[in-house]
Order: C-alpha cells, then sequence, then structure tokens
C-alpha cells in the first residue's frame, strides 16, 4: 500500500520499541521516515527501509532545543519538511515525590514534555503552507489518569494531552490535525526495567511479575504492541481522521474504562 506516499514523517524515540512499531507501520504505508534516537541505529533502519521507502536518522538529544533545531533543519533539508510528526520520545523513572531527584524531574519533563512543544513549534510552518500535516502525540494512560510514584511521568503525560488539544484548537481551520494516542502497557525496554526490577525486588520471577503488572491495571491482561499502535498512527494520517481533532485515544485493555 502506498496511502502516504511522497509523505515524510518524523518519529523521535524510534530506534526500538513504540516509536519503530509506528515508523515501520508509516513506511509500509509509503511514508519516508526520519529516524531519531540512540543505540543500534542500522538494524532498524534496515526494517524501516525494507519497505520501499527513504530512511535519515537523526541523534538529536530531544532534551536540547538546539538540537531538536538541527533536527528539524536536517528533516528539511533531506525531505523539504516534516508532514507527519510523531512525539513518541520519553524516558521514566519512579519514586516517591519526596524522594523524586530533581534533576531526573528536569530530564523527564524535558524529553517527555518540552521536546514536543519544540518539534511542534518547528513543524506548524510547513504543515500549515501545504494545509496538511498530521501531528501524534504519544501520550501514554497516565496521560488521563495516574499511578504513584510516577509524578514526573504523568504530569508529563498529563501536559502532552493538553498540548495536543491546544495545537488542535489553534490548527483548526486548516488541514492540520493534532491528536493523542494513550497506551496502556506495552512490553518496550522501559516496561521491561519495570518488570526485572519488580522481580528483584518482590523475589519472584519474571513470568509472575509480568503476570502481577497486567493483572493490577490492565483488565484484557494483555500488552498492546508497537504494531497495533502503529495502526493507530496510519489510521489518524488517513482521510477519515482528517476532522478528528485534539482527541485522546486510549489504547489500554481497559484500563480507563474501569
Amino acid at each position: 500500500m502506498s496511502t502516504l506516499k511522497g509523505k515524510t514523517a518524523l518519529v523521535t524515540g524510534s530506534t526500538s520499541g513504540i516509536g519503530l512499531g509506528i515508523a515501520i507501520e508509516l513506511a509500509r504505508q509509503g511514508a519516508n521516515i526520519v529516524m531519531n534516537g540512540f543505540g543500534d541505529v542500522e538494524a532498524p533502519k534496515r526494517d524501516i527501509a525494507a519497505h520501499g521507502v527513504r530512511v535519515e536518522h537523526h541523534g538529536a538529544d530531544m532534551s536540547k532545543p538546539t538540537e531538536i533545531e538541527a533536527m528539524m533543519a536536517f528533516a528539511a533539508d533531506k525531505f523539504g519538511g516534516v508532514d507527519i510528526l510523531v512525539n513518541n520520545a520519553g524516558i521514566q523513572h519512579t519514586a516517591s515525590i519526596q524522594e523524586f531527584p530533581v534533576e531526573k524531574w528536569d530530564a523527564i519533563i524535558a524529553i517527555n514534555l518540552s521536546s514536543a512543544f519544540h518539534t511542534t513549534r518547528l513543524a506548524i510552518p510547513h504543515m500549515t503552507q501545504k494545509n496538511w500535516g498530521r501531528i501524534i502525540n504519544i501520550a501514554s494512560v497516565h496521560g488521563l489518569v495516574a499511578s504513584k510514584d510516577k509524578s514526573a511521568y504523568v504530569a508529563a503525560k498529563h501536559g502532552i494531552v493538553g498540548l495536543t488539544k491546544v495545537t488542535a484548537l489553534e490548527l483548526a481551520t486548516t488541514g492540520v490535525t493534532a491528536n493523542a494516542i494513550c497506551p496502556g502497557w506495552v512490553l518496550t525496554p522501559l516496561v521491561q526495567q519495570q518488570i526485572d526490577a519488580r522481580a528483584a525486588r518482590e523475589g519472584i520471577g519474571v513470568d509472575q511479575a509480568t503476570r502481577d503488572l497486567l493483572s493490577e491495571k490492565e483488565p484484557s491482561q494483555q500488552f498492546t504492541t508497537p504494531e497495533q499502535l502503529g495502526g493507530m498512527a496510519v489510521f489518524l494520517c488517513s482521510p477519515a481522521a482528517a476532522n478528528v481533532r485534539g482527541q485522546a485515544w486510549a489504547n489500554d485493555g481497559g484500563w480507563t474504562a474501569q
């Protein structure tokens, strides 16, 4: 399929996990991809390029506005601009509020929230000039509800949902839409770290820690997959979603239905 042929998507945090899953699904529809992220680049780049699209990588540190500006300029130079912006980059740290390290708070707000503001403000001029664009913010179920010991993450993800709504309202009379996707548990490296830590802390096996994690929050007892989130992103880029604006779409196995 080539429903997005000729479009360029920039997906932050796309060398693994949710971001890579979304990048692959957008590439499957014909979109060229600008990847961003740390770690192994060549293997995920090959996975995306296998769909016959052009792929470039920029290693911007999403906590640094100047590097974000350089990444957006890179995308404009390589592809003429960003048509689909997926703000996915994120980090996590868990601790009670009184014990939360200040530097961890600052880093989480910078990467999980402020980076989306910077990419969005830089992407809008190109999108409005073409009168077509899609801004997709990967929030979280924690953009809708809270969990203890995640003050910075919950604050950032609630902020992402709010930023999405404001962006959608400001662009409401244009062909540019902004929406958020709010996953529940997805088995990403971040979540695996939490499972491993839980297993060690409670002296149980990883399989039991996984079951316990899911049963606490997610009635479906299933992880949401990066491929499913990629499918939601593809839908939000489709003509059927042209008037879907400012929504926070949960894909959470029933978490927020309780």
